[in-house]
């Protein structure tokens, strides 16, 4: 046999680990990486580029699609910016309504990173169990937004409407007779916090069978631990942030070190790492889903002593109600103008940031006092984290590098915005 050369493969595109998108050139000596080169673009969206040519309440929706795990958190950022240029704040209701729907993404997020993780390192059932229990969650988004997905319910100075005092119901189908559906839709006959209450009763075990399944697993431990290791120097000097700078021991997530909305009033941990590698950014998304869940109940508590209005009273911002509008013709305009034209926001620059499931996604927003932005910079966090991927897989195997872009925690439409 003579001496294996080496060669230059392409990970990916289509390689199902590489998410899709991302083409890794690798250099390899034998099985051992010398130097992974990121090529991305191969999504590219234009999302920037195209929200500086919309009125800004017409972007909402574009702030979805970027990191389309992590929907509301996204909408956040960019509706914090509008509002620190329009210099209003929403209704405390509403600062709460944002912070539980955060959460709730947040648990999203991380349930799809852990099923999808799993299943590239070969823990197929852990895929099943989280889009099990992703479905209640996706109804809660539905049951506000209408939409499953992108929702585009948070709106500058507050949400688009209240939360519904009673849960949609299933339908029996030729596939679901009616004693299955009564079964499933018993959680079902009260609001939405009823609703969320109940899963938030439930879910913790749900997370106790997925440590049961993996935290101690050998193979697991064998695919994470010691794989991907970064220092917090490295992890601080290379721009990361949230789950990545956690799990190697940095202690900031910006609901504590720089808190927006009401996070000062509720009472959470935020855990940390020891070795920054793929093991400890798991048992940190972990444990993640154990805080959001009790950041949801202190929210759902609050939610309930508290009724009031869910938007601002700015007329600038505020839409109409239905009946007002169908009823009034001045009404009629104002909404009509208010949909089409959207506002004027006065010129400046503001930058707002909110600790998203992935870490940092801020939004940098220059106005020349026109209805639509003159610049619009998003900060995602997933880009500086794929920028190290060179440095976290030289001198592992080939196969390691699907735990490394697992544990990166990569969507790309953020990436090639």
């Amino acid at each position: 046999m003579p001496e294996i050369q080496n060669f230059t493969m392409n990970f990916g595109p289509q390689h199902p680990a590489a998410h899709g998108v991302l083409r890794l050139v690798l250099e390899m000596d034998g099985e051992v990486i010398q130097k992974a080169d990121p090529h991305v673009g191969l999504l590219h969206r234009g999302t920037e580029k195209l929200a500086e040519s919309k009125p800004y309440n017409q972007s909402i929706g574009y702030m979805d699609r970027l990191d389309y795990v992590s929907m509301m958190c996204n909408e956040h950022g960019y509706v914090l910016a509008i509002e620190k240029l329009l210099g209003i704040a929403p209704p405390k209701r509403a600062q709460y309504i944002r912070v539980m729907f955060d959460e709730v993404t947040r648990i999203l997020n991380h349930l799809m990173w852990l099923g999808a993780h799993g299943l590239d390192i070969g823990a197929m059932t852990m895929f099943l169990y989280c889009f099990r229990d992703r479905e209640d969650l996706m109804d809660a988004y539905e049951a506000v937004s209408g939409t499953r997905m992108h929702a585009t319910y948070y709106r500058p100075g507050g949400v688009y409407r209240d939360l519904p005092e009673e849960m949609p119901k299933l339908q029996p189908t030729k596939f679901r007779k009616q004693k299955e559906v009564d079964r499933l839709n018993e959680n079902r006959q009260g609001s939405l916090l009823d609703f969320l209450w109940d899963f938030t009763e439930r879910f913790p075990a749900k997370v106790d069978e997925y440590e049961t399944l993996l935290t101690d697993n050998r193979i697991w431990k064998q695919r994470t631990v010691n794989i991907g290791i970064v220092s917090p120097e490295r992890a601080k000097a290379l721009g990361f942030t949230g789950p990545m700078l956690r799990g190697s021991g940095v202690a900031w997530d910006l609901r504590k070190k720089q808190p927006y909305e009401v996070y000062p009033e509720l009472d959470f941990d935020i855990p940390l790492g020891v070795n920054g590698d793929c093991y400890d950014r798991y048992l940190v998304r972990v444990e993640e889903l154990r805080q959001s869940n009790k950041i949801i109940r202190q929210c759902i508590r609050w939610l309930r002593d508290n009724p009031g209005s869910v938007m601002s009273d700015d007329r600038k911002v505020r839409a109409p109600s239905r009946g007002e509008m169908k009823g009034n013709m001045e009404s009629l305009i104002h909404h009509f103008k208010l949909f089409t034209e959207g506002y004027c926001v006065p010129a400046g620059e503001s930058y707002a940031a909110v600790e998203a499931p992935k870490g940092e996604f801020g939004v940098y927003l220059i106005s020349d006092g026109a209805n639509k932005p003159y610049r619009l910079k998003v900060r995602a966090p997933g880009f500086a984290h794929l920028a190290a991927m060179d440095e976290m897989v030289q001198g592992h195997m080939l196969a390691d590098v699907v735990s490394v872009i697992g544990s990166l925690d990569i969507v790309f439409g953020e990436i090639d915005r």
